[in-house]
């Protein structure tokens, strides 16, 4: 009795969420316009899955939009915010002012007096990478008891819908998302999480201009802060010979440290791409269209999306007691994640 205790103990799982989705929205048809016909509207609603994406009014910072998100995950979950020991913001660096720490201002607006804040960036992946560190500092610390994961994102400023090379990004959205973890919560826990990374791709894609690299300049300064492919040609062929194989590494990983088959998954909080891969992803992981949501009415809000999927399938039944999620994200660097969550009351060790 004693033993099964202490697993129970050690259970983290997952509160509750929190979203916030600006009012803003982007066509499929006005991203066509954008391109200047390189695009068309068709071609980015059947190919590209974009039937339209959320955007960012002015007051829509993603420190801000993080910090709103945090408040509606409180609300939905009655936490007191003094119960809060630790926040780890996934929110991007492309913020209100550079240099700040947007953990820190999270927890000054939403009243988190108790806990300490740090900024984790890994890109896309950082909401799952962020979830396996709250997990790991929770069984680690005996006084980190809750945490708090969030952010906000707009990376869509920085798309040039005319580089041709970057379709691949002109999803990008903007949003923000919470979700509470609690060590002894035994219910929606957290089990297994796996992920990968490849320096081969670490130089592919950035900004270009607007770091140490390549200052700002007269000369530049109408190409600052846009989001570029470096090398167009090695990261098609690179991704193209790893990404599937990695995914699929981390998802048969993460369900082995679960103690569990990939079979008994039954949802699929995935990022938002291009349809073709989604279709491709759930056929290949044996899943009906019914068993993940595709985000093609809010873009690809980065480290939220996978957040925005779990919220959404607890609001239309998707998930339920007993349902097995993973959460795979895939970030610029490259990264690859995945983590499985049983959803509902935790099983007896």
């Amino acid at each position: 009795m004693k033993e099964e205790n202490v697993l129970e103990h050690d259970n983290i799982g997952i509160v509750g969420t929190g979203i916030y989705i600006p009012d803003g929205r982007m066509t499929a048809a006005e991203i066509a316009e954008k391109t200047g016909g390189i695009w068309a509207e068709e071609a980015i609603i059947n190919k590209l899955g974009i039937i339209e994406k959320t955007i960012p009014n002015k007051e829509d910072g993603p420190q801000d939009m993080g910090m709103k998100a945090a408040r509606h995950a409180l609300e939905r979950t009655g936490v007191n915010p003094l119960e809060i020991d630790l926040i780890l913001c996934m929110g991007e660096e492309w913020k209100e002012y550079p240099l700040t720490t947007s953990g820190i201002y999270i927890q000054e607006k939403i009243g988190a007096k108790n806990a300490w804040s740090i900024d984790v960036q890994q890109r896309c992946c950082t909401t799952v990478a962020a979830m396996k560190m709250a997990k790991d500092m929770m069984i680690a610390d005996d006084t980190i008891n809750m945490v708090l994961v969030v952010g906000g994102y707009r990376n869509s400023d920085l798309v040039d819908y005319g580089d041709r090379s970057m379709s691949m990004m002109y999803n990008l959205s903007a949003g923000g998302g919470a979700i509470i973890m609690k060590k002894g919560h035994n219910a929606n826990v957290l089990l297994g999480t796996h992920i990968m990374t490849d320096g081969s791709l670490a130089r592919d894609v950035g900004v270009e201009i607007g770091g140490t690299t390549h200052p700002i300049t007269l000369e530049n300064i109408d190409d600052a802060f846009k989001l570029r492919i470096f090398d167009e040609k090695h990261m098609k062929n690179r991704l193209n010979e790893v990404s599937m194989k990695n995914w699929i590494t981390c998802m048969d990983k993460a369900f082995e440290k679960s103690g569990m088959v990939k079979e008994e998954l039954g949802y699929l909080a995935v990022l938002h791409f291009k349809y073709s891969m989604h279709k491709y992803l759930l056929d290949l992981l044996g899943l009906t269209d019914e068993q993940s949501i595709y985000l093609n009415h809010y873009g690809h809000m980065g480290q939220v999306d996978q957040i925005l999927s779990l919220h959404l399938a607890l609001e239309e039944g998707k998930v339920k007691e007993g349902t097995v999620v993973a959460m795979i994200a895939a970030g610029i660097g490259y990264a690859w994640a995945a983590n499985v969550i049983r959803w509902g009351k935790a099983k007896k060790h």
